[in-house]
This record gives structure tokens, C-alpha cells and sequence, in this order.
């Protein structure tokens, strides 16, 4: 008897299911004239008062404190899904968004000028080296904003950035500095990072007091470092910097968590070969131009934007990919300078700012959101 009943109880939901999925179809219908209506006004797809109404009113006419929120969150779907057909139907009449970039063949390596943050025989320099080769014009400024700023400004054809290490996870400054400056990213490498203890020729693992490094490298190698509790832990804006302050200073007390390479620049030998915990250790390294332009062979987007500070905000935004078929390959989020506890998000996709999908996916959240930048397309 209870078998026959939910079998009873499920042919009534499949009933209605097919009368809903008839209504989701007229409704969606009317959505397409809509869009046509928007396309010849030039009206926007997205009224957010109109869509607080809408929700408030079917919210009513349900019954129950569950059903008027269910109700809500229904139709608040809804209607996402029919902004999303309507930025397809815009995009089909040109009325898709402007990316303001421009296709290119190739990016020009050989005689470019190039900057990069630390000195020679940082894994900036072995990130800068490795992209463009030794025919570039390779130059190092101090910090990573001065990067930044050498691009922006016309001083360098390129810079070249860390965003990302497999171990230690993002460069979080340097997407601030994304947000900052009006470059773009063009194209990306990926180091292999192999960091060793160096110390003076003549020193000992025993003497050993002080040990330099930048951050990420330190955390990169901290179940080694931590093994030695009486060591000092010391930041520096570099790692090869941290070889060069050892090699200055001539004290057998200090050590540098840097490269072997920069350890050969600069007369120091390894005390410790290869003392990062993560042997696959990879760093990824952006190339930034100060133009808006992308390889025809570009197939990652990356985008920054911020949402609406209320419930199910982010969800939308994402559901732009979803409904699109784009695969989002990143999600970073950053706080906003000056607004407690409200972010920024960070996203990378996959694809080319050529691809309609990709197109329409931007152009719904582009809509939707207080802002949004493409950061680039490589």
C-alpha cells in the first residue's frame, strides 16, 4: 500500500513538473520579447528595484515563513536565468560588451625592455629570463609596485610579476597592484623553484644564527627552518637580495634561502641543497603591458570585480559562467580598501575574449556588478 502510494504521489510531481517546465518555457519566451524590447531601447537588462518588487510580491502570495522564503529564492533564480538569455540575445545583435582589447600574432620578446622586482639571480630574473629569452633588455627595480610603475609608465615594454606559488598559495599584494595600475596581463610562465641555504664560503651549518629571505620563500621552506628553532628568521624583498646582503655583510652567523644559481653569482656556497618541503615547488610569474591586447592563441581570462554586498551575490555572478559552459580555473578574493569586511573578487576562466560564450558570460557580470575589469586575456 505504501509502494502504491508513492507511486501515486510520484506521478502527481511528474504532472506538475511537466506543467512547470510548460510555464518556465512561455515564460522565457516573454523573456526574448523583452530582450527585443531592451535591444531597440537601449534599455538595461538588469533592474535591480525591479527585481526587489517582483520578489517581494510572490513572497506574499505564498504562505508560510518557509514557502514565502523558498518562493523568494525561486524566482530569484529565475529571473537570474532570463538575465542571462537576455545577454545572449544582446550579444546576437551586437549589442555584446566592449572589451577594449585588440588581437594580436605574437608578443615581441627580442630587444624588449624589460623590468623585474630584486636583483640578478632572483627567480624574478630567472621568470623574466626563461619568457624572453637573453635577446630582451632585462632591468630590476626594488619593489614590486616599481614593476608596476616602470610599465605604466612607458619606461619598460613589460614587467614581470609572481601571482602564484604552488605551495605557499597567491601573491596577494600584487592583485591589489592589478587593481591599482592600469596594465594588463599578457601572457604568464611558471618557474621551477628550488631554493638552497647559502652561506659564506668559509661557513658552517653550525654557525649558522640568521637566515634571510623574502616571505614566501621562508614559508616555502619553513618545516626545514622550523627544525632549527634557534635560527632567526629575517624578510627581504628578494631572495637574491638575501644572497647579496650574505656575501656583503661577510658574517659566517647569516644565511640566504635563495637559488643555487644566485648563490653562484654572488661566491656562496650551499650549507643545505634543496630545503623547500614541496619538491614540485612552481612560482607563477604574469608578463604586464601597458596596452590591451591579447595572442590569438589566448586561452585564460582573468577578471576582477565586485558584487553587491548582500546574500547570494557572488552566486549570481559565477552562475554567468555557469550558464555559459566557461570552466572557471581560480577564485581569489582581496578586501577593499576603506569598506570592513567587503571584497574583491578575483577570477580566472578559461578562454578567449573571442568566444561569444566567454563574451556573454562577461557581459552578464558586467551588468550586475558594482564593477568589473578585465585584467587580461593570454
Amino acid at each position: 500500500m505504501k509502494n502504491l502510494d508513492l507511486g501515486e504521489l510520484r506521478g502527481q510531481l511528474d504532472e506538475i513538473d511537466g506543467q512547470l517546465v510548460r510555464l518556465f518555457e512561455q515564460r522565457m519566451k516573454i523573456c526574448a520579447d523583452v530582450a527585443e524590447y531592451k535591444i531597440e531601447t537601449g534599455k538595461a537588462v538588469y533592474d535591480g528595484e525591479r527585481e526587489r518588487q517582483k520578489l517581494e510580491a510572490v513572497g506574499a502570495m505564498a504562505h508560510g515563513d518557509f514557502n514565502s522564503q523558498a518562493v523568494q529564492e525561486l524566482f530569484s533564480q529565475l529571473m537570474t536565468v532570463s538575465r542571462k538569455r537576455q545577454y545572449q540575445l544582446l550579444a546576437r545583435h551586437g549589442k555584446g560588451i566592449d572589451t577594449g582589447f585588440q588581437v594580436i600574432e605574437a608578443i615581441q620578446t627580442s630587444g624588449a625592455r624589460v623590468a623585474y622586482q630584486g636583483v640578478e639571480g632572483s627567480y624574478g630574473h630567472g621568470a623574466a629570463l626563461q619568457f624572453f629569452g637573453r635577446e630582451a633588455s632585462l632591468y630590476h627595480v626594488t619593489a614590486m609596485e616599481d614593476v608596476m610603475a616602470e610599465v605604466e609608465e612607458g619606461r619598460a615594454d613589460y614587467g614581470v610579476l609572481p601571482i602564484e606559488n604552488s605551495s605557499a598559495g597567491a601573491v596577494s599584494d600584487n592583485y591589489d597592484l592589478l587593481v591599482k595600475h592600469n596594465n594588463y596581463i599578457v601572457a604568464e610562465t611558471q618557474l621551477a623553484v628550488c631554493h638552497a641555504l647559502l652561506g659564506l664560503p668559509e661557513a658552517r651549518l653550525e654557525d649558522v644564527e640568521l637566515v634571510y629571505s623574502h616571505p614566501q620563500a621562508l614559508m616555502q621552506c619553513s618545516q626545514y627552518l622550523n627544525s632549527h628553532p634557534q635560527w632567526r628568521q629575517i624578510s627581504l624583498e628578494n631572495t637574491a637580495a638575501a644572497a647579496l646582503k650574505v656575501t656583503r655583510d661577510g658574517d659566517c652567523r647569516q644565511a640566504a634561502v635563495a637559488s643555487e644559481i644566485a648563490g653562484r653569482l654572488y661566491g656562496l656556497k650551499v650549507l643545505a641543497p634543496g630545503i623547500n618541503h614541496n619538491k614540485n615547488n612552481t612560482t607563477r610569474f604574469i608578463v604586464l603591458s601597458r596596452e590591451a591586447v591579447y595572442r590569438k592563441d589566448a586561452s585564460k581570462v582573468s577578471i576582477c570585480f565586485e558584487g553587491l554586498h548582500r546574500s547570494g551575490s557572488l552566486y549570481n555572478m559565477l552562475g554567468n559562467f555557469i550558464f555559459n559552459n566557461v570552466n572557471m580555473l581560480m577564485i581569489e578574493s582581496r578586501p577593499i580598501e576603506g569598506r570592513s569586511w567587503e571584497y574583491r573578487f578575483f577570477v580566472d576562466v578559461e578562454g578567449s575574449l573571442g568566444d561569444a560564450a566567454v563574451q556573454n558570460a562577461l557581459k552578464g557580470i558586467s551588468e550586475e556588478a558594482v564593477s568589473m575589469r578585465i585584467l587580461g586575456n593570454y
